[in-house]
């Protein structure tokens, strides 16, 4: 028996149920998320060359004019603190103009990435201290593990396609790359431009479609890693709803206060209409508050047998009615006030009381 309750504990604490919604939740705010920095990486070189295609020739002209001022107009000028502050001032402004529009797209592609992802996701837990994060037996568990082998894998992969791709295209541009000799400066520059701008795309476009793979692996891996034993399913339900013991003696709390109140109003009561031991049904009628006589106090069993207490220990008429007492129990609740087809039978008993109590 102890050896079947260890093995039934055993397979308690395994983790084989997926993450509930709220797992999800407590696991996405700590920062642990599905996420591939391959995606941002491929995204990143794709728009930044996407980007040197169109902004290129502005590029070399803006980088050119500042190279031939620099050596055509500020080398003539003498050395001072007002026109150092000048040139440095004047530079700053010129590289910032051609700077702008990459940092942008470098911000744009990062934002988007991330957002494809994950979506908007803002947390400080992950930059917490944690001694754990240095403990050197977890570390060598890490770099041993099944996740560091597919990231040694994944990078040679990378390396491996990466350089393919590139050697592919200057090896169908090698007959132009010889006859350069021939060629001017400019011509030479624009040909490397255009031939780095062509293996920046396809390697980026390569690493996307690769990104994805290991945005798949990412998502499974981190799957497993949020999995949920049963018993770890039990304690996050009781700690979401409460342990059920709690919760059954708040009940029952909550219960007693009810019928201590409800018995407070008994005192109040014209008539307390029994079955006459079942059934206990307390009336009162205030043309004050109601337009028709209304229930305050109601219960079966051991609630009537108080309710009748209550009632005789205050001086409240008792009558017995047994079809009136079950039908008003039944129809209505606490606080309301009785239907018509109860009035004449209502009446006819609060006229009864009325006249032995010298009230009417």
């Amino acid at each position: 028996m102890k050896v079947l309750s260890l093995d039934l504990q055993f397979f308690s604490q395994e983790k084989t149920e997926k993450a509930t919604p709220k797992k999800r939740q407590d696991s996405r705010k700590k920062g642990q998320v599905a996420k591939s920095q391959d995606v941002n990486t491929a995204i990143l070189l794709f728009m930044m060359f996407l980007l040197f295609i169109f902004w290129g020739k502005y590029l070399q002209q803006s980088f050119s004019a500042i190279y031939t001022k620099s050596f055509t107009e500020y080398i003539h000028w003498n050395i001072s603190e007002e026109n150092v502050a000048t040139m440095f001032l004047d530079t700053t402004i010129e590289v910032t103009k051609v700077m702008a529009p990459i940092l942008l797209v470098a911000v744009i592609a990062g934002l988007t990435s991330n957002l494809l992802q994950i979506g908007f996701l803002f947390t400080t837990e992950p930059l917490k201290f944690n001694l754990n994060k240095i403990d050197p037996i977890k570390g060598a568990k890490k770099i041993f593990s099944v996740r560091a082998l597919v990231e040694l894998l994944k990078s040679l992969l990378k390396i491996t396609i990466i350089g393919t791709i590139t050697f592919a295209i200057l090896w169908l541009n090698k007959d132009e790359m010889m006859l350069l000799s021939l060629k001017d400066i400019e011509n030479s520059i624009g040909f490397f431009g255009q031939i780095t701008i062509m293996m920046g795309v396809a390697a980026s476009i390569a690493l996307l479609c690769l990104s994805i793979l290991d945005y798949m692996y990412q998502r499974y891996d981190h799957e497993k890693n949020i999995k949920m034993s049963k018993q770890d399913m039990k304690d996050e339900y009781k700690n979401m709803e409460g342990d059920p013991l709690i919760k059954s003696k708040l009940k029952e709390k909550r219960r007693q206060m009810s019928m201590q109140r409800m018995m407070s109003e008994v005192p109040k009561a014209d008539v307390v209409i029994t079955n006459p031991t079942h059934y206990a049904v307390a009336i009162k009628y205030d043309e004050e508050k109601a337009s028709a006589p209304y229930v305050i106090a109601k219960g079966v069993d051991y609630v009537a047998l108080k309710i009748r207490e209550v009632a005789k220990a205050n001086h409240v008429e008792t009558v017995e009615n047994r079809f009136l007492a079950r039908s008003l129990y039944s129809g209505v609740e606490i606080g309301q006030e009785i239907d018509e087809q109860f009035y004449q039978a209502v009446a006819e008993v609060l006229a009864y009381v009325y006249q032995t109590e010298n009230k009417a």
